[in-house]
């Protein structure tokens, strides 16, 4: 019967293999989530909602100390502000779901996005420049009516993310702190998630609808598709002047203020599951995981009350890891072994009748498979360094896998080569909306983004031929 279960519960697909299959069989076996009644939403389990509040938490101790404050805004926005903003409306018109109403109310949609329905309250709010800067961030959830194939966390209709949005005296604040937010969005995905990512700025075609600058952070994913990670966009002050949001400046004059946003959503655990996870189901980078350490007892009858009290006294030194004993009845150690392995416990302490004798444990990490004898006596500062270098290691072998996947071409030949070959491209490009079309529409890739503050001379774009004065990476992209 255990042998059937372990069947079951396992991962059938290779991550080398079928890797949408592998990827929908660790979420929904991992019990990360679940699918929904209404096709293209999904249900997130506890074991997927627990890494969200685990970044959570982080981010919000970053933002309060940069003095962004937490609040909630309607989920419903009136019709009249979509078309404040032309191009904003038109960007999201597609993807809006409105909501039935009553004879003589305006017609309402459910928000795909909060700039709108915030920035109405911000023109209520500012009058001088001593309400500047405003620093305001939302978590919450947004409905976005995707016509494409959805799939679990990378593309939902109904997602759940964080939004800032900020209010500025002066361009070069916003500018500045749209960076900032652009750099703590790294600092978030590379030392807590464990993902190596490029950063740079948007094209004009890729461009959030309605900033003035757009910059991003891509992943790049084992299937060779790019993943946005989060986006930091500089609105300049289109939205101020649609919604009215002015001031009273040091002068005394009237002026219009400046604004950015910045954002990121549960797509984070999907790049998770990709980039970490193996044949064997979920790794969960220690700094995200919830329950850092189980400890499994290996149990036989005439030693069961003497191992279980000798577990138990392993798991007491372990609790700021939040570890847990598994001392189910019912099921047997290797099939315990492959659960936590499956949902990706990143610490697994295995205590035995032999162990007990020599007051030791075996220690094993869940991206390696390695086991090591301690003493329990150390237990819990081995435990500290298997995480450190866990955690080490894995974005190690993330920048390994980046790095070794981005290829510098100079020709479009050589572009379809990498490209067929699954790989990140990096080209001279000119930045113009019919050469990226073209690129678009001859290969199904996309501009992913232009890095910063280029120190290059001049070349040709890959594909025009056109003297280009900056580089862009290139992807297929989820």
């Amino acid at each position: 019967m255990a042998e059937e279960k372990e069947k079951q519960l396992g991962i059938t697909e290779k991550k080398d293999g079928d890797f949408s299959e592998w990827y929908t069989q660790v979420i929904l076996r991992a019990e990360l989530a679940d699918y929904a009644p209404v096709r293209g939403f999904m249900v997130i389990r506890p074991r997927g909602y627990e890494i969200w509040e685990s970044i959570q938490g982080y981010f919000n101790n970053v933002i309060f100390s940069l003095g962004v404050k937490n609040a909630y805004f309607p989920l419903l926005i009136p019709e009249s502000f979509f078309k404040k903003e032309a191009e904003h409306a038109e960007g999201f018109a597609p993807e809006l779901a409105w909501v039935e109403k009553k004879e003589g109310e305006e017609k309402v949609a459910i928000r795909p996005t909060s700039e709108t329905i915030m920035y109405d309250s911000y023109s209520k709010w500012i009058r001088s420049w001593r309400d500047l800067p405003l620093r305001i961030n939302q978590w919450c959830n947004v409905l976005r009516w995707e016509v494409k194939q959805t799939k679990p966390f990378l593309r939902t209709r109904e997602f759940l993310w964080q939004e800032g949005h900020c209010v500025y005296e002066t361009e070069e604040e916003c500018w500045k702190e749209t960076l900032l937010f652009l750099e703590e969005y790294r600092k978030l995905v590379e030392e807590q998630l464990a993902i190596a990512v490029v950063t740079g700025k948007k094209t004009a075609a890729e461009r959030f609808a309605g900033a003035k600058e757009t910059t991003t952070l891509e992943a790049l994913m084992p299937d060779g598709k790019a993943l946005q990670m989060g986006t930091s966009h500089n609105l300049g002050q289109n939205f101020a002047k649609a919604f009215e949001i002015d001031f009273l400046g040091k002068d005394g004059g009237e002026k219009l203020a400046w604004q950015n946003s910045w954002g990121f959503s549960t797509r984070l655990i999907g790049a998770i599951v990709m980039v970490h996870g193996d044949d064997k189901g979920m790794v969960i980078p220690p700094r995200v995981a919830k329950n850092k350490v189980v400890v499994v007892p290996i149990l036989f009858e005439k030693t069961k009350k003497k191992v279980l009290k000798f577990a138990n006294e392993i798991n007491s030194k372990l609790k700021e890891f939040n570890s847990f004993l598994d001392d189910r009845d019912g099921y047997s150690a290797g099939w315990k072994f492959n659960e936590w392995e499956l949902k990706g416990v990143p610490i697994r302490i295995e205590a035995g009748p032999k162990d007990m004798e020599k007051k030791q444990c075996v220690i094993v990490r869940r991206d390696t498979g390695k086991k090591r004898f301690v003493k329990v006596s150390a237990v819990k500062k081995e435990v500290f360094a298997e995480l450190e270098k866990m955690q080490k290691d894995l974005l190690g072998n993330s920048k390994k896998f980046l790095k070794g996947n981005i290829v510098e071409v100079r020709d479009w030949n050589g572009f379809k080569k990498a490209i067929n070959d699954k790989k990140m491209v990096y080209a001279y490009f000119c930045e113009g909306p019919a050469c990226e079309e073209s690129i678009k529409d001859e290969t199904i890739v996309t501009s992913r983004c232009i890095p910063l503050n280029q120190k290059i001379p001049a070349g040709k774009c890959v594909k025009c031929g056109k003297e280009s004065k900056e580089k862009a990476y290139f992807a297929k992209a989820y």
